[in-house]
């Protein structure tokens, strides 16, 4: 309704010049009324869906009345549609074409008619600022809206995508601290079972406390595989390593391993202190060593050693015999979250089998860690983007017409020094001619084309001639003139006149 609205409103105020200028009264006529009226309905009509039809519609009636394009009843018209456009076109070749096939129509026209090229050069002038310096403004503001729009729609994006961050940083917080129960508790568990192994074989306690530290061993081991499966299911695919912290050093850690049973090593006391990632990482990787080796090889050895450089810090765990005789109480995912863990840390993490049955974990790990990289601005670059693409049509709406202006007057200027040479008359062959010879005479002296008529103030031409012409008698100035008065063909008088 409101396009319908604005089409009606635009139709009559191009109507208003054509009424104005084509009424009987002042000399005009109702066809022209009526013509006028309809076509200007009709370019309104299709000026949405074709906009580069009303701009050729207008243009070809203004060359019906004038070769300079320029007329009062439709120069209105020239700068809506040229505006409207713009506005509305996608692409620019249509446009583009157009106007060239305008000018050149414009010389055509010119050179059928023998008409001067001052009123193509006036075509030129009158479609360079009533059609294409509104179509190029039409431009700029097309990609000015686009730019607005595109702000609110990245503003509307970045809320949704904000939003699902959230989300996800909600779901990977949940699944970092599945991880750790994983960790924890399957590590606590562990320890549990190992010293319910020690009571199921410890010959100071009868059958019936022996048998129930088998089921507490049996129950324990159960639980770690339940714990497992749960784990499994809350964790994402590609969730990150766990970096909720232990709450405990590797001093204390190692030593709740040794009043569990096992026999835990570590080299040197105290360990280095690593901050943040690190840190976090070398309590993982202890953890994981003394897991495997209290679940696999209850009783064998297990050497920790944290060797320090000023880089770095090399972290070795080192279990007996049948530590990789069965797989890991993780199933495999432990190492898994664990490299990924050392790997955000910025370090690196290798394990291995001994040719003795026993397992070796080692990582380097970083004493300063790398800071994460800043996402991608997306959003930001899409903005920049669209703010060039308005700056260009922003300075191809200013320096295309200066351009087009600047481009004209040159070629105006070429034009007209062309012409004035083309009726330039030499002051030695303006001496050589004589009264009476004929135009075939004169023909090899006088120069191809004279002036369209005398300069102003020029003194009455003498009377009795048939036909005076006037020719330059200089390159640039236009005064004086050579005047050559004709009767019957022949030359009758001969003048330089001011």
């Amino acid at each position: 309704m409101r396009e319908r609205a604005f089409d009606l409103a635009l139709w009559l105020l191009l109507c208003v010049p054509v009424l104005l200028r084509s009424d009987p009264n002042d000399g005009g006529s109702w066809t022209e009324v009526v013509v006028g009226v309809a076509l200007l309905g009709g370019c309104v009509a299709v000026s949405r869906r074709w906009p580069p039809v009303p701009i050729a519609v207008v243009v070809a009636v203004s060359l019906s009345s004038t070769l300079e394009l320029f007329t009062a009843s439709y120069t209105l018209a020239l700068v809506a549609f040229g505006y409207l456009a713009g506005r509305r076109q996608e692409r620019t070749r249509a446009a583009l074409w157009l106007f060239g096939a305008v000018a050149v129509a414009g010389l055509l026209l010119t050179t059928v008619t023998h008409t001067s090229l001052g009123q193509w050069f006036t075509l030129l002038l009158t479609l360079a600022l009533a059609v294409v310096a509104p179509w190029l403004i039409g431009r700029y503001v097309r990609q000015y809206d686009r730019l607005v729009r595109s702000g609110w729609e990245l503003a509307d994006r970045m809320e949704r995508e904000q939003e699902a961050v959230a989300d996800r940083e909600r779901l990977r917080e949940r699944s970092r601290i599945a991880g750790d129960m994983h960790d924890s508790l399957g590590h606590d568990l562990a320890l549990i079972a190992v010293r319910a192994g020690a009571l199921e074989v410890d010959p100071g306690l009868g059958p019936a406390q022996q048998h129930a530290a088998g089921e507490l061993r049996r129950a324990a081991a159960d639980a770690t595989a339940r714990l497992r499966d749960i784990i499994g299911v809350l964790r994402e695919d590609d969730a990150g390593a766990p970096t909720t912290p232990a709450g405990e050093t590797v001093e204390e850690l190692a030593a709740r391993a040794r009043a569990s049973g096992l026999d835990v090593t570590l080299a040197p006391a105290p360990v280095p202190t690593l901050p943040g990632m690190s840190g976090l990482a070398l309590h993982r990787v202890v953890q994981e060593g003394l897991t495997n080796a209290a679940k696999h090889a209850p009783g064998a050895a297990v050497s920790v050693s944290v060797t320090p450089d000023p880089a770095s810090v090399r972290v070795r765990v080192v279990s007996g015999p049948g530590a990789a005789e069965a797989p890991l109480p993780s199933g495999g995912t432990g190492l898994i979250g664990l490299d990924e863990r050392v790997r955000l840390a910025g370090g690196s993490l290798t394990h291995r089998v001994t040719g003795d049955g026993g397992f070796v974990l080692e990582a380097v790990l970083p004493r300063n860690p790398p800071a994460p990289l800043p996402a991608a601005p997306t959003s930001a670059r899409e903005l920049d983007r669209a703010r060039r693409e308005v700056r260009r049509g922003l300075a191809r709406a200013i320096w295309i017409p200066l351009a087009l202006l600047v481009a004209l007057g040159l070629l105006m200027a070429g034009v007209a020094l062309w012409t004035q040479h083309q009726s330039y008359l030499e002051p030695e062959d303006y001496a050589r001619l004589r009264v009476g010879q004929s135009l075939a005479e004169l023909s090899e002296d006088l120069p191809d084309h004279p002036l369209d008529g005398p300069p102003q103030r020029t003194p009455a031409e003498p009377p009795g001639m048939d036909e005076c012409r006037y020719y330059r008698s200089t390159m640039l100035a236009a005064i004086p003139v050579y005047r050559l008065c004709f009767v019957d063909g022949h030359l009758a008088g001969k003048a330089e006149v001011p």
